[in-house]
């Protein structure tokens, strides 16, 4: 085995482990399938980490396959965001396919079952299959159509497949039990006709496997080892075994059910992710609210914490749900030794220092992050008007106030004490200005000791400041909001824009660089609204959390 990240054991490893004891297979060989009908979120990290690095762990091979099997949904837009996600994770397959170029291979598979009278064309409407079928106490009956011999199901589904029939029409279901106290066991429709196109097969095909009879013979004819699926499909794998062992394939993966993610405030249903991006709940798949990966790439998280997070919430065989504030706490741990430290003033408020020679700017010194002294120093403006947060100034404080208030001193961070003297407000009693002194030998590093202050500003100096956007993000999902539909859990306030400053040295700054603004978090420079003349910066998270591991 090689050296893998993710090196603890689990009940999987367990398995495997045992197979290649008993030398059921000489190579490992795993896949990714996803369906290519929407964005990849967070859950699918979990799976893109597990199967990827257990490919690697044990020398195998991991495939990324598309399960295309459903043309109504599916389109290349998803064909190559899929793509571009687990490239931005690290991680590269083996190989690349599509369900859909094994259309062929299916279909012969159906014939042969056709011809094994284990399968059959059926005349019933989708309804009257749901009523034969029975309930989870009452065994289903048999259809009209299950006594067709071979040589009628054979006319039929080739009828099926020359286009001959409508949607709906007809379908092919496997004879299996109609008894079976696994509802998925009698009798599963297995094709179905869609005169639909195609991204990937175009108008070849007017009939379509379902994915419970084509995702087993995929991974059969791939040479698929262990078909590693969330605990969903655990009812299924009776179906998957009983297609695998009356196909005509000489392979025989072995599947095996995991718990998948839940994560508190998140959805993480692809039909409800799909509805916030129809409706307009979100600006798009990528926005930064959304849980899919291009959405937290966006936002600002890297790769490495989304794996590490995936490999510390482990593989379980029962469901559970983790707080979301652990995958905030992995970014944190990423970034605090590599993001730039920095100050920003998301809403701003002028103070005139007075007492500072007009049309002089002094260049101060500040370490570009304090806990990775090898990333050096910057510089940065001060001068007679700077910029400081609306929420550091109060006219009339409750006790143990810290920050400016008239008659008070605070530090600068980085620079000098100032004292508040003037309150400058418009004609509706709005404060606009402050009036500040400061003390020319309380420049920070100077080693000044006369006194102490107990507050400490952030600031950003007036006449060099850049300009820009700051986009701060509540979770969009609320799990304590009442409600029935899912959208009454979402949040109304999940996105707060404001405009601002920065330092001018930000100028400089590119789409998805990181950085950390004194006591307001952790923020990334957005891909998609950054513009030449407006840098518009995403929240990763704030600065601390309560959680702990």
């Amino acid at each position: 085995m090689s050296e893998n990240p993710n090196n603890t054991s689990n009940f999987i490893k367990h398995i495997i482990n045992e197979d290649l004891s008993k030398g059921s297979h000489n190579e490992i060989v795993t896949r990714f399938p996803p369906e290519p009908n929407g964005y990849l979120h967070i859950g699918h990290a979990k799976s893109i980490v597990l199967n990827f690095e257990l490919a690697k762990e044990y020398n195998g091979k991991i495939n990324l396959r598309f399960d295309d099997t459903n043309p109504l949904k599916e389109d290349q837009e998803f064909v190559d965001s899929i793509k571009e996600d687990i490239e931005w994770l690290g991680y590269e397959w083996s190989g690349l396919h599509f369900a859909s170029n094994y259309f062929d291979e299916m279909y012969n598979q159906a014939v042969i079952l056709i011809k094994k009278e284990l399968a059959y064309v059926e005349d019933l409407s989708q309804e009257e299959i749901r009523e034969y079928r029975g309930t989870l106490t009452e065994p289903g009956k048999e259809s009209p159509a299950r006594s067709r011999t071979v040589e009628e199901n054979l006319a039929l589904f080739e009828k099926m497949k020359n286009g001959e029939f409508a949607n709906g029409e007809k379908v092919l279901r496997a004879k299996i039990d109609m008894a079976s106290p696994n509802i998925n066991l009698r009798d599963p429709v297995i094709y179905r006709i869609s005169h639909t196109t195609h991204h990937n097969t175009g108008d070849t095909w007017c009939i379509y496997p379902m994915y419970s009879f084509a995702h087993p013979l995929e991974d059969a004819i791939e040479g698929v080892t262990h078909s590693i699926c969330t605990l969903e499909f655990q009812d299924q794998r009776p179906l998957y075994d009983w297609v695998v062992e009356n196909s005509e394939i000489d392979a025989t993966p072995k599947q095996i059910e995991f718990a998948r993610l839940n994560l508190t405030n998140t959805v993480l249903s692809k039909r409800k992710l799909k509805q916030l991006v129809d409706e307009n709940h979100v600006d798009g798949w990528d926005d930064p609210r959304m849980p899919t990966i291009s959405g937290l790439r966006r936002r600002g998280f890297t790769p490495e914490s989304i794996k590490t997070f995936c490999r510390e919430i482990g593989v379980a065989k029962a469901d559970n749900l983790v707080d979301v504030r652990m995958l905030e706490h992995f970014i944190r741990e990423d970034l605090k030794l590599t993001a730039p430290r920095t100050m920003s003033v998301l809403h701003p408020i002028k103070v005139v220092i007075t007492n500072y020679p007009e049309g002089e700017v002094e260049w101060l010194d500040a370490d570009v992050n304090p806990e990775n002294p090898d990333m050096g120093m910057r510089k940065i403006p001060f001068s007679r008007e700077i910029y400081i947060e609306q929420s550091d100034f109060m006219e009339d404080p409750p006790k143990k106030y810290f920050r400016l208030f008239p008659g008070n001193e605070v530090r600068l961070k980085h620079a000098y004490f100032i004292k508040c003297n003037d309150v400058i407000k418009d004609d509706e009693g709005n404060v606009v200005e402050l009036h500040c002194t400061y003390d020319p030998e309380t420049k920070s590093g100077s080693g000044f000791t006369g006194r102490k202050v107990k507050g400490t500003l952030h600031w950003v100096e007036a006449t060099k400041a850049q300009e820009a956007e700051f986009r701060l993000y509540d979770s969009l999902i609320e799990d304590d909001r009442e409600g029935n539909d899912f959208l009454d859990f979402v949040n109304p306030n999940s996105l707060e824009i404001t405009k601002g400053y920065v330092e001018p040295n930000m100028a400089d700054a590119k789409p998805q660089d990181k950085f950390q603004f004194f006591r307001h978090g952790y923020f990334n420079v957005d891909p998609k609204q950054t513009t030449e003349d407006l840098l518009v910066f995403n929240r990763i998270v704030e600065l601390k959390s309560s959680f702990k591991l």
